[in-house]
């Protein structure tokens, strides 16, 4: 057999003998290679060291410092944990085991549920099998060779995965005693699975369905070393203490109730404010940038969500209801009645680009299993807007967006990155429609200077969108802004203008949001702050705190006056020891808490105290309304 020659990413040919894999790649170039490989890309394509290199292929090695080693460590640790499940609990069926962004997971059938100390035996037994370096095998089947497999073995899941495909043949993975379905590639052998920790149990239905059956989801994360995994690990901690659900609570901002109904926040009087001192702001910064504040009805007939596409490509995340005998759709989006507005008067193109905002309420289907806190929810405030504006005026507006939300992020202190998303398979509109708009959102992210990626078939059904992910302190990323290009739906609702020659026109229309989800924008906010919220924003910026009754009449003075000039201030005027109050209002995480004792009523004055224990020196209360709306005002 003739020697086949491959491609190095350095641009260098190898010529290496016919059949030869990545493993003897490796070893071709070096015994250091050869020890640090774990899998390799053939012509751009993830593939495990057995793979058989041909002639002319282009040809990468991957070790445990390349980007997409962490993907596979935790890919081949799921299985890992699947076999160990197997192994002490035989009763236990398998469905899928996936990697994602912060671990993988996989989801068990069996009858009695997991335990945290089941989990610590789990864990152990991975340690054991791990230490025994057993090598995974690829393996290709004929698809009803696997299915009788999987039926001999009982794994029922695995049947129906594998009947579903439309393949003549699928991998499987052995390691040791454990088979598993899988495209792969994996580590050489479970030794790989160096760092790893089992992090929790939930119930997950089988896909994701509410009438399948109810399976456990065993969560986990995996990292090349124990360093890495330990800094993992104090994060996943310290986002626990920053969980927006248990601050919420401990400062009275919002609830949810089973009485109401999974999904439904209700906001609590400091939670409402704090939505208050938001969207009050939100409505100062459009009305500077030249939006036109709107208010759309929540529910529409159904006839013009048929019109739009939403009944046939939406309608699954959708609410309906009837009102003498006519049906209606409770809103999921703004768009429509913003549309109407336009529709409302002849526009001509002097009187374009038109802005329309709204901070729309609007509610979709969310499944019960994917709700979480203020992050996920079927009520949800928006702050939406739709530009519609001519072909020409495009491109300053979506570079506009962009500019609004780079100015909102810096006064939050939000970093952020940009994608952009393109046509999904359930989409409407031309491919010349759907060309246009990705264009127009693409150049506009070049000209931006900022980097960007491409997240291909994710785009709105109706246009494709540049998705905006805030970072928080722990590094995290967030939905939140969205820019979407739609030539689309002005076309199905006849949307026109007329243009200087007195020709009728079709105008673009840009849906976008700046924070997007008001509730899961505090989320955000709830566990970047850890509750301590910039002076702002926070719903209490004082608290007036008396040592003794005596001081009462004073402090409501005090307190009459901060609330007279705007300053949203409570009072403790109970009879209680002030340093039980202080602490109080330190675990309100209220910034200034403002002492009242005798020295304070002889001078006129209080002592502010700042809620991390600093004392500054004693004012009027015309001096603290002073520094406190100044600090306030220097945040925007």
């Amino acid at each position: 057999m003739s020697d086949i020659q491959i491609t190095l990413p350095d641009g260098s040919a190898r010529t290496l003998p016919a059949g030869a894999t990545l493993r003897d790649l490796a070893a071709a170039i070096g015994a250091g290679l050869a020890k640090a490989a774990i899998a390799g890309k053939l012509d751009g394509e993830q593939v495990d060291l057995s793979a058989p290199l041909h002639d002319g292929a282009r040809v990468e090695i991957i070790t445990e410092k390349s980007p997409e080693a962490l993907e596979l460590i935790r890919h081949t640790t799921s299985h890992l944990m699947a076999q160990a499940v197997k192994q002490l609990f035989p009763e236990t069926r398998v469905t899928i085991g996936p990697s994602v962004e912060n671990g993988f997971y996989y989801d068990f059938d069996r009858e009695r549920p997991f335990t945290p100390e089941d989990l610590e035996a789990i864990e152990a037994k991975m340690r054991e099998l791990a230490a025994k370096a057993i090598p995974l095998e690829r393996q290709l089947l004929p698809k009803a060779d696997a299915v009788r497999l999987f039926t001999e073995m009982g794994e029922s899941y695995k049947v129906e995965i594998i009947e579903a495909l439309d393949v003549e043949s699928v991998s499987l993975y052995r390691q040791g005693d454990f088979i598993d379905l899988c495209r792969g590639p994996h580590l050489p052998s479970t030794s790989w699975c160096k760092a790893f920790k089992l992090t929790s149990l939930a119930g997950a239905y089988w896909r994701g369905d509410e009438k399948n059956r109810m399976l456990q989801r065993v969560y986990g994360t995996a990292f090349p070393d124990k360093k890495q995994l330990d800094a993992h690990l104090e994060r996943i901690e310290e986002a626990k203490r920053r969980d927006h659900r248990k601050l919420g609570r401990e400062l009275d901002l919002f609830s949810f109730s089973d009485e109401v109904g999974a999904g439904f926040p209700i906001w609590h009087p400091k939670g409402a404010l704090l939505r208050t001192v938001i969207e009050d702001f939100e409505r100062k910064e459009h009305l500077k940038r030249g939006y036109d504040i709107v208010v759309g009805p929540q529910i529409l007939k159904t006839e013009l969500w048929q019109r739009s596409g939403h009944y046939d490509n939406y309608r699954e995340n959708m609410y309906f209801t009837q009102v003498d005998e006519q049906s209606f759709g409770v809103k999921p989006m703004n768009c429509l009645a913003h549309m109407m507005i336009y529709k409302s008067h002849l526009r001509s193109y002097r009187d374009l680009p038109l802005r329309f905002f709204e901070l729309g309420t609007v509610h979709r289907h969310e499944r019960a299993g994917v709700l979480h806190g203020l992050m996920r929810v079927r009520c949800f405030t928006q702050d939406d807007a739709h530009i519609l504006c001519t072909p020409e005026q495009l491109d300053a507006e979506i570079k506009g967006v962009i500019s609004f939300v780079s100015d909102v992020m810096a006064i939050f202190g939000f970093e952020f990155e940009m994608e952009l998303s393109t046509r999904p398979e359930k989409s409407i509109g031309s491919d010349e429609d759907w060309e246009r708009a990705t264009a127009a959102l693409l150049a506009a992210l070049k000209d931006s200077g900022r980097p960007f990626e491409i997240n291909e078939g994710d785009g709105a059904f109706y246009g494709p969108k540049i998705d905006i992910k805030l970072r928080d302190c722990l590094d995290r990323r967030w939905q939140c802004a969205t820019i979407q290009c739609d030539f689309t739906l002005p076309e199905r609702f006849d949307l026109t203008y007329v243009d200087a020659s007195g020709e009728k026109k079709r105008p673009v229309m840009v849906h976008r949001v700046i924070l997007g989800s008001i509730e899961r924008f505090i989320g955000v906010l709830i566990e970047h702050f850890a509750g301590n919220f910039p002076l702002w924003i926070s719903p209490v910026q004082a608290i007036i705190l008396t040592v003794t009754d005596s001081q009462i009449p004073h402090g409501e003075t005090v307190f009459a006056e901060l609330r007279a000039a705007g300053i949203r201030v409570q009072k403790d005027f109970r009879n209680e020891k002030l340093g039980f109050k202080i602490r109080e209002a330190q675990l309100q995480k209220i910034p200034y808490m403002l002492i009242v004792g005798d020295k304070e009523v002889e001078s006129g004055c209080v002592t502010p105290r700042f809620r991390d224990g600093k004392n500054l020196e004693p004012m009027t209360a015309a001096e603290c309304i002073r520094f406190i709306t100044q600090e306030a005002e220097s945040f925007h």
